[in-house]
């Protein structure tokens, strides 16, 4: 019996943010993900202020989540089974996402020619109709990105591994 590609990417959603080093310093959960699109949300945490005055998330946080939204979402447009490296990444920041407020960044496969995969995305507070900010990315299968991805995928099984041995042995 053949997997379909949701429960592929079911299986790999431990990998698409908690695989990636950055993503976890930053909190980021991965929300949603379907066949060509993602939703991740990044915490209102102290870390991530940018203005202690008005307690603004700082921009770089935004541009993280959105870079990383795209991609994962990029990964779901492409089959599920090819790494992908940020090509391009436009965004427009609209305003500052509100103090004490989380993040959320849904992104969504435009198309899909050849190796490259062209998203679309944008972040909010809380409500999708006042975006923080909106992207428009492409990105490539890459060797560099595969290579990546397979030592990520190896730790992965690893981890599972101990863990099922150490639940064995206890």
């Amino acid at each position: 019996m053949s997997d379909t590609l949701q429960d592929k990417l079911d299986t790999l959603a431990g990998l698409l943010v908690d695989g990636s080093p950055h993503a976890v310093a930053l909190g980021m959960k991965l929300v949603r993900v379907s066949p060509g699109e993602a939703v991740i949300r990044a915490p209102y945490q102290a870390e991530s202020i940018g203005d202690p005055e008005t307690g603004v998330m700082h921009g770089g946080v935004v541009t993280a989540l959105l870079d990383h939204a795209c991609g994962t979402a990029a990964f779901a447009g492409l089959g599920g089974d090819q790494a992908v490296a940020t090509l391009d990444l436009r965004l427009d920041y609209m305003r500052p996402a509100k103090p004490g407020c989380d993040v959320i960044a849904e992104a969504r496969t435009i198309k899909v020619s050849g190796l490259i995969a062209f998203v679309s995305a944008i972040a909010h507070d809380g409500d999708q109709n006042d975006p923080v900010a909106t992207a428009h990315a492409a990105f490539m299968v890459t060797k560099a990105s595969q290579a990546a991805a397979e030592r990520a995928r190896a730790e992965v099984e690893q981890h599972m591994a101990s863990e099922k041995a150490g639940g064995a042995a206890s």
